[in-house]
């Protein structure tokens, strides 16, 4: 007890103050700022003044709890510090704090980064003002044209007004994504919906948005191309969305239209064997050739199609020198969604690689233009008689009928499920005709609602160039015959009755309405009689 409570005693000290006797007590745990206070209040020396202690032999003793005690005999003297050692102390800090400073900047190149900010901060200011004064411009000039577009209507003048001229900075239209996490429902599809999906026979009517976008996300894991080609799941929803959302709401050519074809593909890919490994195409092949291109090939179509844009000198025509203008816009606008890095599923694909994805995609969209369909076909003809899996053209050549296959398919499918489609590129070829009627161009007869019927759109086609083309495929593949020819040759039927009757019924409206003419006059010439004579 004795030892633990001295450890606390107070310690006492003397000093010499104006030459008398100044006691002095302070704890043992006292800061030694504390006692320096302490020191200066009993010397009569002002606060936070620099102070030194001397014994009376004039050595420094320190000043900090520990200091040693003395007595009234050998007296303390606290001694205020002069600036002139005040100064040479902080000289000595300065000189310090310089070389440090200058080591640090040697090291880190301060200057140089403190300039290259301020240069940075100095031209991002400039792009904010500019930026600015852009954003004002811009609103400007879309208030001009939208009062100019107005003035126009007014007058009558559609063609200004014209939808399809498609305009970079279109508000309708953003290649932005989403930049949250994708968050549309999680399907999990059944087996009978995953074996579905594999066949041509699938119905497409019955799919939400969110559904497709879910069989798409499927068959893009299904296929491996997510493990094998590394990546990001969220990467690949978000891009799918951001495709989703570049489709606009035309009758036919919209996002159930893309779905469509890239089911067909997927159902191709498993009726040709075309997934095992075993197969001539590689996964790589189908990745950038029988996928992506069949989700991307019709991207932003305005819905009237390469003719229009060309004779009414629409700003793709012009953008395109009249060279496939929708296909190369569709082109431009895959890639401009692949270059945001939240969508781009191919980051972790060699540059090498990339080059040879992206020049397939663009062939394979520009396939599509129906305008090249006999110069396609023609050279595939040439080459399947002799087809080889090694040669690269060959295979590309294929690659391009495919892609043509899937896109022109409906009438592959049952009846009922092809049918609606028939309705809808009708609705979209009315649309078109009318336009042109309204602005003086040309009208295909094909699209003239005056003159076209279903049966006659399409007999023709299905004759002309569905059946010839899946039946040159189905010389490499002749899987495809009971599931896909045999269903165009029943459609070829089909609406060959459907002609029959209405050329029937068209023969049999002069014979009616001439009887009732007759029986009209008759009933004018006779004298009518009172009943009963």
């Amino acid at each position: 007890m004795g030892s633990s409570s001295s450890s606390y005693a107070p310690k006492a000290i003397y000093l010499d103050v104006d030459g008398k006797v100044q006691k002095v007590v302070f704890s043992r745990h006292c800061s030694p700022c504390d006692i320096k206070e302490l020191l200066c209040s009993s010397s009569n020396i002002p606060r936070n003044t620099a102070i030194m202690m001397v014994d009376p032999e004039g050595a420094l003793v320190s000043i900090d709890p520990t200091m040693p005690t003395n007595s009234p005999n050998s007296l303390y003297k606290v001694v205020p510090l002069s600036t002139g050692q005040l100064g040479e102390k902080e000289d000595m800090f300065q000189n310090v704090l310089s070389q440090v400073a200058d080591q640090f900047s040697r090291a880190f190149r301060i200057n140089e980064l403190k300039t290259e900010v301020t240069n940075r901060l100095a031209m991002l200011e400039k792009r904010v003002e500019l930026e600015g004064l852009k954003v004002v411009e811009i609103e400007k000039c879309k208030n001009d044209l939208k009062k100019l577009r107005d003035e126009m209507t007014s007058r009558g003048g559609g063609r200004v007004n014209c939808p399809c001229k498609y305009n970079f900075s279109d508000d309708g239209k953003k290649v932005t994504p989403r930049r949250d996490v994708p968050n549309y429902p999680k399907y999990t599809l059944s087996q009978e919906t995953v074996e579905a999906l594999k066949k041509p026979t699938f119905d497409v009517w019955h799919w939400e948005h969110n559904e497709m976008l879910s069989c798409l996300e499927y068959m893009y894991h299904d296929l491996g191309l997510v493990k094998e080609f590394n990546m990001n799941p969220i990467t690949l929803k978000r891009w799918l969305l951001a495709i989703q959302e570049n489709y606009r709401n035309n009758p036919f050519h919209n996002f159930r239209h893309c779905f469509c074809v890239s089911q067909m593909m997927y159902g191709m890919i498993h009726l040709c064997n075309l997934q095992t490994e075993s197969s001539s195409f590689s996964r790589l092949d189908i990745l950038h050739v029988l996928i992506t291109p069949a989700v991307c090939h019709d991207l932003d179509h305005p819905g009237y199609n390469n003719t229009y844009q060309i004779n009414a000198r629409t700003e793709l025509a012009v953008r395109y020198n009249d060279i496939s203008p929708l296909e190369n816009h569709h082109c431009a606008v895959a890639f401009q969604i692949l270059s945001l890095p939240e969508c781009n599923i191919f980051a972790n694909v060699d540059p090498e690689a990339f080059k040879q994805i992206r020049q397939a995609i663009i062939t394979l969209i520009l396939a599509t233009d129906m305008a090249r369909h006999g110069e396609i076909l023609d050279s595939f003809k040439h080459k399947v008689d002799n087809f080889d899996f090694t040669n690269e053209e060959h295979v590309t050549c294929l690659k391009m009928v495919l892609i043509k296959c899937c896109d022109i398919s409906n009438e592959v499918r049952p009846t009922e499920v092809a049918e609606p489609w028939v309705d809808c590129l009708l609705e979209e070829y009315f649309m078109q005709s009318d336009r042109e009627k309204s602005e003086g161009l040309p009208v295909a007869p094909f699209m003239d609602r005056d003159k076209v019927t279903k049966p006659t759109a399409q007999i023709g086609f299905i004759k002309f160039v569905l059946i010839p083309m899946f039946e040159t495929v189905m010389k490499l593949f002749p899987q495809i015959e009971e599931i896909m020819v045999q269903p165009l040759r029943d459609s070829r039927d089909h609406y060959e009755e459907l002609k029959q009757i209405d050329d029937a019924m068209t023969e049999v409206e002069p014979i009616l309405f001439t009887s009732n003419a007759l029986q009209s006059v008759k009933q004018h010439l006779l004298p009518s009689h009172p009943s009963g004579n």
